[in-house]
């Protein structure tokens, strides 16, 4: 089975070039699906969470409140990181999990994950192929304050907050580009599906 990470910035289109890759015939994981069942109520995730940042981001109702947590960490770069390091040994083995599974059922299927921070955290190394999605700044801002409905200012300060992308687009084997919009994006995932199909799968 080839395995191939998928990553790239906030705002840039990773979603779209996943759903793509989906259509088209790979098994895909989507980190931040993953990261949201990892700390749902009773897991050892949210446990973890919680011992390190106090009952404070929890809901009443025992579950995590994101926009608790997020207003710490996005605050202080140093609790961002430590949040990032007790979450991705739980997500990295739920990932590895689902592609163990896959190994099994479809030894010849193309797996995609997509994770944001997959060069960051070095998980990117665990990847036969990566794909870098990109844009142009200025569209990577303008979806991003559309998206999350912020000021500019706080787009601004997220997006800086991130590897840069000219560094992401580095470690990549295939880049896309999703600055022209859906369909040049359809077009050159599709022409990278091309290529990844025709990948040696002894590799």
């Amino acid at each position: 089975m080839l395995k191939v990470g998928l990553t790239g910035s906030i705002a840039v289109g990773k979603s779209f070039v996943l759903d793509i890759l989906r259509e088209l015939g790979a098994r895909t994981i989507d980190a931040d699906a993953v990261a949201r069942e990892v700390v749902e109520p009773g897991t050892a995730g949210l446990k973890a969470v919680v011992d390190e940042f106090g009952a404070e981001i929890l809901k009443p109702d025992g579950s995590l409140n994101r926009a608790a947590l997020g207003s710490i960490v996005f605050a202080d770069e140093v609790k961002r990181q430590k949040l990032n390091s007790i979450l991705h040994p739980f997500i990295i083995a739920r990932q590895d999990e689902s592609m163990g599974q896959w190994q099994k059922e479809t030894p010849n299927a193309i797996a995609v994950v997509d994770a944001a921070l997959m060069i960051e955290s070095g998980g990117y190394k665990r990847f036969d192929k990566l794909i870098v999605v990109h844009c142009q700044t200025q569209v990577q801002l303008e979806r991003l304050m559309k998206r999350d409905n912020i000021s500019r200012e706080e787009a601004e300060r997220r997006i800086t907050a991130q590897m840069p992308q000219e560094e992401k687009k580095k470690h990549a084997d295939y880049l896309i580009d999703t600055s022209a919009g859906f369909e040049s994006a359809r077009q050159q995932t599709s022409a990278v599906w091309q290529e990844l199909s025709g990948t040696d799968f002894s590799l």
